[in-house]
């Protein structure tokens, strides 16, 4: 199992410790939501920052842009250094045509889908995204509880994958513990975004570990 802690939770007066922290774990990568206060009812950090968090971390940024239209800031997620770009298939008219940019800019591509959208809307796209985000809680806020279906759209997530003979990563993020990270992993997921677990945890570093054996 991999694991992306979501900058969110981190304490943003005492960043710079939170990155050193997280360059010294187990974690695959770092997330970062982008949100607009339209597509989501909140709005979060802006490129300078994310720029900066580029700078400090030894970990790849996988940037998840909460906002309407996307597309429109692929230069700029690049030019933060940002491995991957995560765009809502909710937010986005010509689906297509943003992950095709994404891939032009240098990144990898990947698709959120929101708790209430089937993951057979992904079935045209599903051979050219590099990972595919189960929002298992409703977007724009950190802290919410689980949603269990999710556990079964990984899975049905994970047959359309096999199906295609696609490569596609599976990524899981809301309401991740312990307990849920242990049943998204039997379902097939393959890389689990945690906030509030790792960063209220005595023991960051620990709690990421846990997450990884599962």
């Amino acid at each position: 199992m991999r694991v992306a802690p979501s900058l969110l939770a981190a304490d943003f007066s005492d960043l710079r410790s939170q990155i050193d922290m997280l360059n010294s774990s187990e974690a695959f990568c770092l997330h970062v939501d982008v949100m607009d206060g339209n597509f989501v009812p909140n709005i979060s950090i802006g490129f300078p920052v994310i720029k900066a968090i580029g700078k400090m971390s030894e970990k790849p940024l996988d940037v998840h842009m909460m906002v309407n239209e996307p597309g429109r800031y692929t230069s700029l997620v690049r030019d933060c250094g940002a491995k991957l770009m995560n765009v809502h298939y909710e937010a986005c008219t010509h689906l297509d045509r943003t992950l095709v940019q994404i891939h032009d800019a240098g990144m990898l591509a990947g698709v959120t889908i929101n708790p209430a959208t089937p993951v057979a809307m992904l079935e045209e796209v599903i051979d050219i995204v590099d990972l595919v985000l189960i929002m298992s809680v409703n977007p724009g806020f950190g802290g919410q509880p689980f949603i269990r279906n999710s556990i079964s759209k990984v899975a049905r997530l994970r047959d359309m994958i096999s199906r295609h003979r696609a490569s596609a990563l599976i990524e899981v993020d809301g309401g991740v513990n312990d307990l849920t990270g242990a049943d998204l992993a039997r379902a097939g997921a393959d890389i689990l975004v945690a906030g509030n677990y790792i960063f209220n945890s005595p023991d960051p570093q620990k709690a990421i570990l846990t997450l990884k054996n599962l």
